[in-house]
Protein backbone atom coordinates (compact mmCIF):
# COMPACT_ATOMS: atom_id res chain seq x y z
CA UNK A 1 0.00 0.00 0.00
CA UNK A 2 2.91 2.24 0.56
CA UNK A 3 3.87 1.93 -2.76
CA UNK A 4 1.23 2.56 -4.40
CA UNK A 5 1.17 6.23 -2.31
CA UNK A 6 4.45 6.73 -3.23
CA UNK A 7 3.60 6.24 -6.90
CA UNK A 8 0.78 9.32 -6.49
CA UNK A 9 2.76 11.43 -4.80
CA UNK A 10 5.06 12.58 -7.98
CA UNK A 11 1.85 13.58 -9.89
CA UNK A 12 0.49 15.34 -6.63
CA UNK A 13 3.54 17.13 -6.82
CA UNK A 14 3.32 18.12 -10.21
CA UNK A 15 -0.19 19.20 -10.19
CA UNK A 16 1.01 21.43 -6.73
CA UNK A 17 4.05 22.89 -9.49
CA UNK A 18 1.42 23.69 -12.26
CA UNK A 19 -0.85 25.75 -9.71
CA UNK A 20 1.94 27.65 -8.36
CA UNK A 21 3.49 28.19 -12.01
CA UNK A 22 -0.39 28.91 -13.27
CA UNK A 23 -1.09 31.54 -10.21
CA UNK A 24 2.08 33.12 -10.38
CA UNK A 25 3.66 32.91 -13.83
CA UNK A 26 0.44 32.85 -16.38
CA UNK A 27 1.97 35.42 -18.41
CA UNK A 28 4.85 33.75 -18.96
CA UNK A 29 2.69 30.73 -20.09
CA UNK A 30 0.17 32.87 -21.88
CA UNK A 31 3.45 34.26 -24.13
CA UNK A 32 4.89 31.08 -24.34
CA UNK A 33 1.66 29.61 -25.80
CA UNK A 34 1.58 32.82 -28.01
CA UNK A 35 4.59 32.46 -29.35
CA UNK A 36 4.12 28.92 -31.15
CA UNK A 37 1.57 30.73 -32.89
CA UNK A 38 -0.60 33.76 -32.90
CA UNK A 39 -4.06 32.86 -30.94
CA UNK A 40 -7.07 34.14 -29.96
CA UNK A 41 -8.66 34.31 -26.23
CA UNK A 42 -10.53 31.15 -26.67
CA UNK A 43 -8.14 29.04 -28.37
CA UNK A 44 -5.56 30.19 -25.44
CA UNK A 45 -7.92 28.94 -22.74
CA UNK A 46 -8.61 25.78 -24.64
CA UNK A 47 -4.61 25.40 -24.87
CA UNK A 48 -3.83 26.17 -21.23
CA UNK A 49 -6.56 23.32 -20.22
CA UNK A 50 -5.43 20.72 -22.73
CA UNK A 51 -1.90 21.63 -21.97
CA UNK A 52 -1.72 22.27 -18.62
CA UNK A 53 -4.96 21.19 -17.30
CA UNK A 54 -5.76 25.04 -15.97
CA UNK A 55 -9.09 26.16 -16.44
CA UNK A 56 -8.40 30.02 -17.22
CA UNK A 57 -11.51 32.06 -16.54
CA UNK A 58 -12.55 34.71 -19.70
CA UNK A 59 -12.40 37.16 -16.27
CA UNK A 60 -8.66 36.30 -15.86
CA UNK A 61 -6.94 36.32 -19.30
CA UNK A 62 -8.57 39.14 -20.65
CA UNK A 63 -7.30 41.69 -18.20
CA UNK A 64 -3.65 39.82 -18.47
CA UNK A 65 -4.12 40.16 -22.40
CA UNK A 66 -4.68 43.64 -22.36
CA UNK A 67 -2.31 44.08 -19.79
CA UNK A 68 0.79 42.48 -21.52
CA UNK A 69 -0.31 44.60 -24.84
CA UNK A 70 -0.14 47.50 -22.98
CA UNK A 71 3.72 46.73 -21.66
CA UNK A 72 4.34 45.46 -25.59
CA UNK A 73 4.82 42.25 -24.51
CA UNK A 74 1.98 41.36 -27.34
CA UNK A 75 0.34 43.24 -30.13
CA UNK A 76 -3.12 42.51 -31.27
CA UNK A 77 -5.26 42.45 -34.77
CA UNK A 78 -8.76 42.19 -35.53
CA UNK A 79 -9.21 39.25 -38.26
CA UNK A 80 -12.58 38.10 -39.93
CA UNK A 81 -13.09 34.45 -40.17
CA UNK A 82 -15.86 32.76 -41.23
CA UNK A 83 -17.74 35.54 -40.65
CA UNK A 84 -16.63 36.48 -37.35
CA UNK A 85 -14.36 38.91 -35.88
CA UNK A 86 -11.67 37.55 -33.91
CA UNK A 87 -8.85 39.19 -31.53
CA UNK A 88 -5.64 37.99 -32.66
CA UNK A 89 -2.70 38.09 -30.03
CA UNK A 90 0.96 37.52 -31.35
CA UNK A 91 4.77 37.93 -29.60
CA UNK A 92 6.38 40.68 -29.64
CA UNK A 93 9.73 41.23 -29.64
CA UNK A 94 9.88 42.39 -25.99
CA UNK A 95 7.42 39.47 -25.15
CA UNK A 96 10.28 36.89 -26.60
CA UNK A 97 13.00 38.48 -24.71
CA UNK A 98 10.44 38.02 -21.78
CA UNK A 99 10.29 34.55 -21.97
CA UNK A 100 14.02 34.17 -22.72
CA UNK A 101 14.80 35.79 -19.78
CA UNK A 102 12.61 33.60 -17.80
CA UNK A 103 14.01 30.45 -19.08
CA UNK A 104 17.64 32.19 -18.17
CA UNK A 105 16.49 32.39 -14.64
CA UNK A 106 14.83 29.09 -14.67
CA UNK A 107 18.36 27.31 -16.23
CA UNK A 108 20.47 29.54 -13.59
CA UNK A 109 18.66 28.48 -10.58
CA UNK A 110 18.68 24.40 -12.00
CA UNK A 111 21.98 24.31 -12.63
CA UNK A 112 23.32 25.87 -8.81
CA UNK A 113 24.32 22.66 -7.05
CA UNK A 114 25.24 23.81 -3.88
CA UNK A 115 23.44 27.07 -2.46
CA UNK A 116 25.18 27.20 0.33
CA UNK A 117 28.32 28.94 -1.12
CA UNK A 118 26.83 31.75 -2.20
Amino acid sequence: MAGVESEKLPQNFRKEIVQRVSRNFLDILVLRLIQTEPMWGYKIIKKTEKLFGIKLRHGALYPLLNQLEKKGFVRSRKVAKGGRVRKVYEITPKGIQLVDSYYDFLREQLQRLDIKEV
